[in-house]
């Protein structure tokens, strides 16, 4: 079934859940109790085809862990990951395989994620030889093609990866990925490891790579500059659990739950010059609570200004306000009348 024959959503993340540790069942899955970690904790959202949503939080907030889920390097200890209608969490290895054609991740380093030992062309054509994608005389053809297509002058293809810079072999991971011309790929943290100048590059590199080929992206970062010029929706994570999700420039503008303002209010604005007053910074206290003994009643209740009785015993839904704008908050709507 090709993208343009699929109409519903492309994938649907329903009720994930990934523990580490503590009791086991007898399935060899963590149960959710006392000592385990709990990584990601009933986490759903949708994603379209030809779309891209922005996954942010701090580090160890379950960006990751969630992305690994959905192409299959991890496996869920509970929920459902429907890719075009399809159970990829019940899929065996050998089924697995055979999806990574339409399901593709791209890794924060791209240096580690290639073979030293090969060079950059053998490795951009080695999923097309897994697959057994086309004709075997024409696939170097097709190579030459992906590196014109991730702007790689065709000379690199002799090269190892430890003779290019890091901007050209994050392109020749993107080059691989799209190789088996995906339609959803994962993108954890693709740009922050290059410079300023080189993460503009790859930025709209992509842009113009969902434009021409339709991808979907599921774009994990931590840097909310890129995330809004990259992403039609946004979900905020913390501790697990999705906290806030919305349009982009909505969630951007009108932030409703007090941690997606606090992240909002770090952005360094530039337009200033350096010691003048910025105003509206929210700073947090304390670390993230550990995710093996997270808090009662809201996960957030120990780091928030507004923290009343209530946040500390009940544990807020992830509800929709205004249109799709959702949050985890119990008082999102008297803090929203605070901006």
């Amino acid at each position: 079934m090709s993208r343009q024959e699929y109409d519903g959503d492309l994938l649907e993340v329903d009720g994930l859940r990934r523990y580490f540790g503590g009791a086991r069942s007898w399935f060899g899955k963590g149960s959710g109790k006392a000592g385990s970690i709990r990584a990601v904790e009933n986490v759903s959202f949708n994603l379209r085809i030809g779309e891209t949503l922005g996954l942010v939080g701090e580090s160890g907030c379950g960006k990751t862990t969630t992305g690994r889920m959905i192409v299959g390097l991890d496996r869920p200890t509970q929920g459902v990951i429907r890719f075009k209608g399809k159970d990829l969490a019940s899929l065996s290895a050998p089924q697995w395989r055979d999806k990574r054609a339409e399901v593709q991740i791209i890794f924060q380093n791209p240096l580690a994620a290639l073979d030293p030992r090969l060079p950059v062309g053998k490795q951009i054509r080695e999923p097309l030889d897994l697959h057994d994608i086309g004709i075997p005389s024409e696939r170097d053809a097709e190579v030459a093609e992906l590196m014109r297509a991730v702007s790689l002058p065709p000379e690199l293809a002799q090269r190892f990866p430890h003779q290019i810079s890091g901007g050209q072999a994050q392109r020749v991971v993107i080059a691989r990925a799209l190789a088996l011309k995906p339609s959803l790929i994962v993108c954890d943290e693709p740009v922050s490891a290059l410079d300023v100048s080189v993460q503009a590059t790859v930025i709209a590199l992509l842009e113009h790579l969902q434009q021409e080929y339709g991808i979907a992206y599921l774009f994990i970062s931590h840097d909310l500059r890129v995330v809004r010029r990259l992403s039609h929706r946004v979900a905020v994570m913390y501790l697990g659990q999705i906290v806030e999700e919305g349009w982009t420039d909505e969630l951007y503008d009108q932030p409703l739950h007090p941690y997606t303002r606090a992240l909002l209010s770090a952005i360094p604005d530039v337009s200033k010059t350096p010691g003048q007053d910025r105003g509206g910074r929210v700073v947090l206290k304390g670390e993230p609570p550990s995710p093996a003994n997270p808090p009662s009643g809201c996960h957030f209740h120990t780091r928030c200004p507004y923290v009343l009785r209530r946040c500390t015993t009940e544990a807020p839904e992830l509800r929709v306000i205004d249109g799709i704008h959702a949050v985890r908050c119990h008082f999102a709507e008297q803090i929203k009348e605070l901006r």
